[in-house]
């Protein structure tokens, strides 16, 4: 019975931005999990090529659709497309997003719209799309990404940090339209993750050593420790859990 609540099996679940990093793993995750996985970028060769990695990896059902999921209308089309060619989704995880860093007197009005823009309203656009097909249904998980970043600031990415904000706010506000019909919406707070767009700090051992000794862990997060609890927020374990976010940090945001 207990093993049975985190039985996804046979579910289907989109993951936005999932070409590489974060995407990705909590890809591979989901699909070693026996779920029929979407993965979406707007990259549709990088795509496709990681769609048939990880079917030969893990003999999972992966298929690859491409999309801006900053285009309203694009999302809107992929989401339709998705459920008439591969079936009804039941878990929709928006990770899609970007990082610019500068000091805020050097931050440039193209860089802010292009944070919003991938960050939050694309969240926004692929919930709508997904909440629309999943309220007739009654069900349905939509899974964001937040960050620590959603409760922590730190020089250089103010933009990034109000972003991070937005997507916990967001997060609460569709609990709040859409737990009625039975759809649960949380999000996951990564901390510090070592992934091939943090290549850079983690190489920087200044700053490694920094996130060494600001994380009780000791250590910057692997991908794979996201899983977890992607499988948990994915799962009928998680049915009576709605608008949160749940930060998966080594203790970060515990600690001074």
């Amino acid at each position: 019975m207990i093993n049975s609540l985190f039985d996804i099996s046979g579910r289907r679940a989109l993951i936005t931005g999932s070409s590489r990093g974060i995407g990705r793993a909590l890809a591979e995750g989901l699909a070693q999990a026996g779920v029929t996985v979407v993965l979406n970028s707007r990259n549709g060769a990088a795509l496709e090529g990681a769609a048939e990695e990880i079917r030969q990896k893990y003999g999972a059902d992966v298929h690859a659709v491409a999309f801006d999921v900053t285009d309203s209308a694009a999302v809107s089309a992929g989401v339709e497309h998705i459920e008439e060619t591969i079936g009804p989704l039941d878990i929709c995880v928006n990770n899609a997003g970007m990082q610019r860093r500068a000091p805020i007197t050097e931050f440039t009005d193209e860089d802010w719209h292009a944070l919003l823009s991938a960050n939050v309203t694309s969240a926004f656009f692929v919930s709508r799309a997904v909440a629309i097909k999943m309220v007739p249904r009654g069900r349905g998980k939509i899974i964001n990404i937040a960050s620590v970043q959603s409760e922590l600031a730190r020089p250089g990415i103010a933009p990034y940090t109000a972003t991070k904000g937005a997507i916990k706010m967001l997060t609460r506000g569709l609990c709040a339209d859409l737990a009625g019909s039975g759809i649960c919406v949380n999000a996951i707070g990564p901390g510090y993750f070592e992934t091939e767009l943090t290549r850079a700090l983690v190489d920087d051992e200044k700053f490694s050593a920094w996130v060494r000794g600001r994380t009780p862990a000791g250590r910057w997060g692997k991908v794979e420790d996201l899983v977890g609890t992607l499988i948990y927020l994915s799962s009928d374990a998680s049915e009576f859990v709605n608008g949160q976010v749940i930060y998966v940090d080594g203790g970060m945001l515990s600690v001074l």
